[in-house]
């Protein structure tokens, strides 16, 4: 096995390990609702899996699981259904030319900056009438405008799918919402407010510069900082629906992932900026496991149980394969999906988890189930 720390002084919430560290370098490309943190990852696979192992996260988000993986020296196939989840984990994972990157983020800034400069005219006059009903409603003209131009710039460079997460990250935050509640939004603000995140009074924003700038530059160092640490280990991220996906002959040594919590999370709407920036990103909302719009009741449940157990009995493992599934289980839906999925529970560990969301500060608790191949 991978070497160990030392168990018996670990706490699972990881309630100490500092923020910095909770989004060390790529984990903190861009804004996710619903991932783990990358030490509860590193702590099940340095106990449980050998270098070069091949491990399988059929909801694999932005790529947590396949980034820690990788720094294992771990091979690993990430399937994600939703294609705007899948570039930002492709993003992560790349191998770069990290001076041509570097080149090509700072002249898309400075290309923005001369816009600005410019009174934001448009070469040629000719300057997008709608952006989509989205950006429309939640971008200030200003900021709208930066955020289009930039776009245009993209197709220029190598490295435009980095400049694409750099681009929604800032259209995130550009957003004209309160300070404390980016993660989810209830409405425009368009006037001064009192702020509960910084105890102050704030002014809606009205310019996405300031945030390209930042964030092209964070992007960046984050990059470097991951080429580091980087393993020739493969990470393969395919966009699919894991009920149907084909494996092509993979065999895997484990799986580790997190499945969609029934009701909870709409993974398609919190990135709904980058799907009308992106439309060529194919928006699959319709198919999304646990969906908020299919609701929590008994026919919801019983949909997901039957959808969670077909993703784990398709997945093509070793006889001794170990099966991580982090749930918080509220409704009690485990036991069932295991027992579909043709699984047995190994051991159950319970953690608390702090929401930290800009405004939201409260504990839940989740499970995670250790899950092995009935013999």
């Amino acid at each position: 096995m991978l070497a160990r720390d030392d168990e018996s002084a670990l706490d699972l919430s990881f309630r100490e390990v500092r923020e910095r560290h909770r989004t060390k370098h790529v984990h903190r490309l861009h804004p996710y609702l619903g991932k783990f943190i990358p030490q509860l990852v590193e702590h099940f696979l340095r106990r449980n899996f050998r270098l070069g192992d091949w491990l399988l996260d059929p909801f694999a988000g932005s790529g947590t699981a396949l980034v820690e993986a990788n720094v294992l020296g771990l091979n690993a196939v990430g399937v994600e259904l939703s294609a705007w989840n899948a570039l930002i984990a492709r993003v992560k994972l790349g191998r770069y030319d990290l001076p041509l990157l570097e080149s090509e983020v700072r002249d898309a800034v400075a290309q923005l900056e001369g816009f600005v400069r410019g009174a934001r005219r448009w070469p040629g006059g000719g300057a997008p009438s709608s952006s989509g009903p989205y950006l429309d409603l939640w971008l200030a003209p200003e900021a709208r405008a930066e955020v289009l131009f930039f776009r245009t710039l993209i197709p220029r460079y190598v490295h435009g799918d980095v400049l694409r997460v750099i681009l929604s990250r800032a259209t995130r935050s550009a957003r004209q919402v309160a300070h404390y509640d980016l993660a989810r939004p209830q409405r425009p603000v368009r006037e001064p407010y009192y702020c509960l995140k910084h105890r102050r009074i704030c002014a809606p924003i009205t310019s996405a510069l300031k945030f390209l700038r930042r964030y092209a530059l964070d992007t960046v160092r984050r990059l470097r900082e991951f080429a580091a640490l980087h393993t020739p280990a493969e990470a393969v991220i395919l966009c699919a629906d894991a009920r149907t996906v084909g494996y092509d002959g993979w065999q895997f040594d484990g799986v580790f992932t997190s499945p969609p919590y029934v009701g909870l999370i709409d993974y398609h709407d919190q990135h709904r900026y980058a799907y009308e920036l992106f439309p060529d990103q194919p928006d699959q909302a319709a198919g999304e496991i646990g969906s908020p719009r299919h609701g929590t009741g008994r026919a919801a449940r019983e949909t997901y149980v039957g959808d969670v157990a077909t993703v784990l009995r398709r997945a093509p493992l070793r006889p001794a394969a170990h099966v991580f599934v982090v749930a918080n289980d509220a409704h009690g839906l485990y036991p069932e999906i295991a027992r579909r999925a043709g699984l047995e529970l190994v051991a159950t560990m319970h953690r608390p988890v702090l929401m930290r969301t800009e405004r939201d500060n409260a504990q839940y608790r989740e499970s995670v189930f250790h899950l092995r191949k009935r013999q």
